[in-house]
């Protein structure tokens, strides 16, 4: 989650592209072509109780006619009569034959237009009253009647927003457009939903629950994109009413999972509240679902249910819904949660942006239509990825640390294995091997007392070997053996003066140097024989990877209740494969070596309740940590 302020910037950065996208797109091309002419003035009636939108209804001599235009209505009648409205629309003198008209938005359910006497174009959307229509004209036309009839239920009817003449290719192009570019954006969503609801075999299931609920979110937002466009109204109006079917459905689909995927990012809130808000959606959904259905099937026969809980209620349930969640999700954000934070942005991005459209829309008297709430859901589709992607990167980090500690509990394993067999063949061949060794000593000693001078160099020869091999066991013991009979107080000072008495006439022959700085209250428990033997192995070691002048710095302090003494030197250093080798048995980089003493050592820091450990460098130097509890008297 370290980079969730960058994620937020790009959030916002990449939501002001796609605000500025279409408006830059529409302006490059309009410029290219020919403007079109606005008709700003037409003629409205009101039509009559039983007008079905025949063409006889509005031709008789004393039809009377009120003035209206683009901006204002001159001359209106105070109460609409019934539910249905013709507009007379006088069509301009047209100079090519390739032109058109093109109208911005006509209000109504049921749309029917003549040109003079012959119908052009009709269409029925159902529960959709915006219509965004394309006519094709030509020369023949100029100064011809354009009679449009709509019919609304909710009271808005007529003519919206601009009407153009002009070229057909340019008109047809901002006609497209702009429900085209829906089309696009809702496709997009669903494809996305798709694909990444194919992936979930490939999930575990702590990550499923919020995969799928994330593609559920994705694939009704774009559904509702898709179902809520002009472009399909106009071009495809014969399935509107399924396309009204799928938008309920989309969103009744997408709000318990919108409920779910906000519990498992910020918790199940004070009192449970989501939990609660949640199943409360879940089980609505589920009856609004089925009161759709009833009301599809039966074709409007059954409605009433479907009527209260989708057409009437769904609203304030939406409210509600989003604003307990915006809530929850800026609560959470102040408490510094990370993932609360880049939701609150997202979710905040759109319900700013749709708060401020849905007030222009009301300040517009509802001729305004929405636009934008689809491009916001853009940034809130954006936060939802960014947080499931947070939560995958978290898991892929903790899975590449468990791994690590895995390794190294299986080394410590093996190294645990190796010198458990080795402790006991030590234990039952040591005291078998030393007793002949001993004897056989005792009788070159002899020897050598009657062999001359010529025999007595290979006796002296033969009693190093001996002691070597003696040396050896003597390590098996103490490895196969490493409790201690006395344990005391130890003070690392007293200690390591005594070290450095027998080590550093070692040091100055091979042309070494060793320095210590120890103070002198540093206590341990342990023993002192066991105590020295460790730290000369590991000092004998710097001495010999000296390799000539060389610097051994030994220092020691506490910390935390923790005694750390560091030995390092600035000799030949190990590769990396040494290194995680260091402390098995049998192995040493220097030819004579049996690996022994480094695993004596480890074996005694083990059992004084110590940990060691080394790093190094090939060509740099080596330094060991060594860690014992402090001891306070």
């Amino acid at each position: 989650m370290k980079n969730v302020p960058k994620a937020i910037i790009i959030l916002w950065i990449s939501m002001l592209n796609i605000l500025c996208l279409p408006h830059g797109f529409v302006s490059a091309t309009a410029g290219e072509v020919d403007r079109p002419v606005s008709i700003t003035g037409w003629e409205v009636k009101w039509g009559n109780v039983h007008d079905q939108g025949f063409i006889s209804e509005v031709q008789g001599s004393e039809e009377i006619w009120e003035k209206q235009g683009a901006e204002r209505l001159e001359y209106s009648s105070v109460e609409a009569p019934s539910g249905s409205m013709w507009t007379r629309v006088t069509i301009p003198k047209i100079t090519e034959d390739s032109s058109a008209i093109r109208f911005e938005n006509i209000k109504g359910n049921h749309i029917v237009i003549y040109l003079d006497d012959r119908k052009v174009y009709e269409n029925y959307h159902y529960n959709y009253d915006n219509n965004a229509v394309l006519l094709p004209l030509s020369r023949e036309n100029s100064d011809s009647k354009l009679y449009i009839w709509s019919e609304n239920e909710k009271g808005r009817l007529g003519i919206y927003g601009t009407v153009q003449v002009g070229p057909y290719a340019t008109l047809q192009e901002k006609y497209i457009h702009n429900g085209l570019l829906d089309v696009i954006l809702g496709a997009t969503f669903v494809f996305t939903a798709l694909t990444m609801l194919s992936c979930t075999f490939f999930l575990g299931k702590f990550h499923k629950g919020l995969w799928i609920s994330l593609c559920i979110v994705m694939g009704s937002i774009g559904t509702m994109i898709i179902t809520y466009s002009q472009f399909l109204y106009t071009f495809y109006q014969v399935y509107g009413n399924l396309y009204s079917v799928l938008f309920d459905l989309a969103m009744l689909m997408g709000m318990p999972a919108l409920c779910y995927f906000f519990e498992q990012i910020i918790g199940p809130g004070r009192y449970g509240i989501f939990t609660k808000l949640r199943k409360f959606q879940f089980i609505y959904s589920i009856v609004a679902v089925a009161a759709l259905m009833i009301d599809f099937i039966s074709g409007g026969q059954w409605d009433m249910l479907y009527s209260l809980l989708v057409q009437n209620v769904i609203g304030f349930v939406l409210v509600i819904l989003l604003s307990i969640l915006m809530i929850g999700t800026i609560a959470k954000a102040l408490q510094r949660s990370r993932e609360a934070l880049l939701l609150a942005t997202g979710f905040g991005t759109f319900a700013l942006i749709s708060v401020a459209e849905l007030l222009w829309y009301y300040q517009r008297n509802g001729t305004y239509h929405l636009i934008w709430w689809k491009w916001s859901m853009v940034a809130f589709i954006i936060s939802l990825i960014a947080i499931l992607g947070s939560r995958f990167a978290e898991k892929h980090t903790k899975v590449l640390e468990y791994s690590k500690e895995l390794e190294l509990f299986n080394n410590e394993l093996q190294r645990s294995e190796k010198m458990e067999i080795i402790s006991e063949l030590a234990a039952s061949v040591a005291h078998e091997v030393r007793n002949p060794l001993q004897v056989t000593r005792g009788f070159l000693q002899l020897m050598t007392e009657q062999e001359d001078n010529k025999n007595k160099g290979y006796v002296r020869i033969a009693l190093e070997e001996l002691d070597r091999a003696s040396g050896i066991i003597t390590d098996f013991l103490t490895f196969a053996k490493p409790e201690f009979d006395h344990i005391v107080s130890l003070n690392i000072a007293d200690e390591f003066d005594h070290i450095e008495g027998i080590l550093v006439p070692m040091a100055n022959l091979e042309g070494g140097k060793i320095t210590t700085d120890i103070p002198p209250d540093l206590w341990i428990r342990g023993n002192s024989s066991k105590f020295k033997q460790a730290f000369i192995n590991i000092i004998k070691n710097s001495i010999e990877a000296l390799q000539g002048e060389g610097q051994i710095d030994i220092w020691a302090y506490a910390q935390d209740g923790v005694i750390k003494v560091h030995v390092r030197d600035n000799g030949e250093g190990m590769d990396e494969e040494a290194l995680v080798r260091l402390g098995e048995p049998y192995f040493s980089n220097k030819i004579k070596g049996t690996g022994l003493g480094m695993m004596v050592t480890f074996r005694i820091v083990e059992a004084m309740h110590g940990q060691i450990s080394f790093t190094s460098t090939k060509g740099v130097g080596t330094e060991a940590v060594v860690s014992f509890a402090a001891f306070v008297e």
